[in-house]
């Protein structure tokens, strides 16, 4: 028998439990939709919004639930630990949340979820809902990997909910939000980072082998392999591993200005994204490419891994206004 040192009661329920603690503890901004994982705000949808479903495998907490609420997301699904939610209960947030104006769809680069998504469109479509979709690429580490065909969808996922979801509550058509949802795809690019490998409740065991003296470069956020693997080295040596691989990929040009995003991975302390913080604010200094705004915490997670991302995403005045909106999650506050 295997012994699981984590916070949980029967592995095979860690998914329902959390969305009813989750629940109990932010009884303003969420609800639960009876016999579903679907997460939606806690008050009626607003009439005649375009609204923003998104989702996946739960175990990247905040992502997705903690982005629900005023100016991102108007539901939430969430799959099994890992897992890609199944289309009926995707088919059952689009149709709690649409109002009439359509519903955009967003969508990280996995096969599971661009399957299950796209089937639950078809459905909704079928009902005559209006419904749009993109599928966030933002992972600059690899091209295709055990989930993908293409790049991955990681923490840049985060400023697509944000920016879109700004745009949707000030009364946008579907098709406007579903363009600015692409214009941020566009201009947003992440690599990571992993130090220690994560434990599936169900899987009673890491999801892979490590060496203490190691870290992957370039792995994903369900513990897929990464570039390559390498001796463990200081934060300044992988802000300039990680950052170097962001810049080759999006041609920034000095004067531009960037949104910066330190993600933890969910076994990462605080101080040491600071301190990774640090040097990438001096890399991008030095190249004369101005910071407007860094975001520093757990945004998309791991479960427990250790490690990080950097995500940088390219402003514009547009983008920079709809970065500044208000929101109000339970994750994300303006």
């Amino acid at each position: 028998m295997i012994f699981l040192k984590k916070l949980i009661n029967n592995p095979e329920q860690v998914v329902r439990d959390m969305i009813d603690g989750m629940v109990l503890a932010h009884p303003d901004k969420l609800k639960n939709l009876p016999g579903t994982n679907v997460m939606i705000r806690a008050h009626a949808p607003v009439q005649g919004k375009v609204a923003l479903v998104s989702g996946g495998g739960s175990g990247h907490e905040p992502s997705h639930a903690g982005y629900v609420g005023v100016g991102m997301l108007d539901a939430a699904v969430a799959g099994e630990v890992f897992t890609s939610p199944t289309p009926d209960q995707i088919l059952e947030a689009i149709k709690a949340v649409d109002t009439g104006n359509g519903v955009l769809l967003i969508i990280k680069n996995y096969s599971g979820d661009l399957m299950n998504f796209e089937m639950a469109a078809e459905l909704a479509e079928a009902e005559g809902i209006q419904v749009a979709k993109v599928v966030v690429n933002d992972d600059v580490a690899v091209e295709n990997s055990t989930y993908t065909t293409g790049r991955r969808g990681i923490a840049g996922t985060v400023f697509v909910h944000k920016i879109a979801g700004a745009l949707a509550e000030k009364g946008a058509s579907l098709e406007e939000v579903e363009q600015v949802a692409n214009k941020v795809i566009q201009h947003v690019r992440s690599m990571g980072v992993a130090f220690t490998p994560c434990t599936v409740p169900a899987a009673g065991k890491p999801s892979f082998e490590i060496g203490e003296t190691e870290m992957e470069i370039g792995i994903g956020i369900h513990g897929e392999p990464g570039t390559h693997r390498t001796a463990m080295a200081s934060a300044d040596e992988i802000a300039d591993i990680l950052l170097s691989r962001i810049l080759d990929d999006m041609k920034l040009s000095p004067g531009d200005q960037v949104a910066v995003m330190i993600n933890g991975l969910g076994g990462t302390p605080l101080m040491e994204l600071y301190i990774l913080n640090k040097k990438v604010s001096q890399i991008l200094k030095n190249k004369d490419i101005s910071v407007y705004n860094t975001y520093v915490g757990e945004y998309m997670t791991a479960i427990e891994m250790a490690g990080c991302s950097i995500t940088l995403l390219k402003l514009d005045d547009q983008l920079i206004e709809l970065l500044e909106a208000p929101a109000d999650t339970i994750a994300w506050k303006n």
